[in-house]
């Protein structure tokens, strides 16, 4: 394989100073403007329950690899706003303003609210007055955020219709990162379904002249296959270039080290490992 990722440890655990353990499912992690880091995420007490995963979870620090202290939760569901849920957050920053993507759900999963809050205190987020950015199914979900030339590219999965069918990798692009155009597919997998499937948390990173697409669970749930291309909206299943023990993987740079993340239900927390491109070795 020519994606490879060193030992994991555990670098934050919501469970610390807790009567019962939580976990952190799907997660964001970015830097500041002053240098401090935030770490966004699903969150709930164990044992799972996606369908109340009501809030996001916050945690600060100021190195990538802790220690991490709590924050209090950032974004509560809030059903007037038609939120059942709240799932999945990714933080782009630009300029001084920090934008968060995330699933707030709704009563069809053929029609998944894909909502967005704005900050610029990072521990402060202001949902988009207008609603939803958009909707898709079937319980369209794990939004990431790229910049590409002169667009902004959203990768999430999904599948082929909103119905079900063939589990994807979608993307819309945007120039303003409000306003986003109609979906297209970068990946589909011949697995079928609805629901949960083998596209999600979908992660695109460039490097040394390729983009590199991570996708999970795969084939179970602590497991992220990495599939290479020339082209960032374009992937194929022959594309494999490695498989990662990770589960809702992120991809974090910083100070010349590429890092992979892992989490998830019974998983303790979110571990962070080196991750390795073959052509840096």
């Amino acid at each position: 394989m020519q994606v490879t990722a060193g030992e994991f440890q555990c670098i934050y655990d919501p469970s610390q100073g807790r009567e019962r353990p939580w976990y952190i499912n799907d997660h964001t992690v970015i830097r500041d403007e002053s240098g401090r880091w935030h770490l966004f995420g699903i969150t709930h007490p164990e044992p799972a329950d996606p369908w109340d995963e009501t809030e996001f979870a916050h945690a600060t620090a100021a190195h990538l690899l802790g220690p991490w202290t709590t924050c209090p939760p950032v974004l509560r569901v809030d059903p007037g706003y038609g939120e059942t849920h709240l799932w999945a957050p990714y933080v782009q920053r630009s300029e001084s303003r920090y934008f968060m993507f995330y699933d707030g759900g709704g009563e069809d999963r053929t029609h998944t609210a894909m909502n967005l809050a704005t900050a610029t205190d990072p521990g402060h987020w202001t949902r988009r007055p207008e609603g939803p950015l958009f909707h898709d199914g079937y319980d369209a979900r794990d939004p990431m955020v790229l910049r590409v030339g002169d667009r902004w590219i959203m990768y999430y999965c999904a599948t082929e219709d909103p119905t079900g069918g063939h589990h994807v990798v979608a993307y819309r692009t945007s120039d303003d990162l409000v306003h986003w155009g109609e979906r297209a597919i970068a990946y589909t997998d011949p697995a079928t379904g609805t629901g949960a499937g083998p596209t999600e948390s979908p992660f695109v990173v460039h490097h040394n002249g390729f983009w590199y697409l991570f996708i999970g669970p795969r084939p179970d749930y602590l497991g992220t296959d990495v599939f290479r291309s020339s082209d960032p909206l374009h992937f194929t299943i022959e594309d494999q270039v490695g498989h990662i023990a990770a589960h809702a993987a992120e991809i974090v740079h910083d100070e010349g080290q590429w890092w992979i993340t892992s989490a998830g239900w019974g998983q303790g927390g979110v571990h962070i490992a080196p991750l390795y491109f073959q052509d840096d070795i």
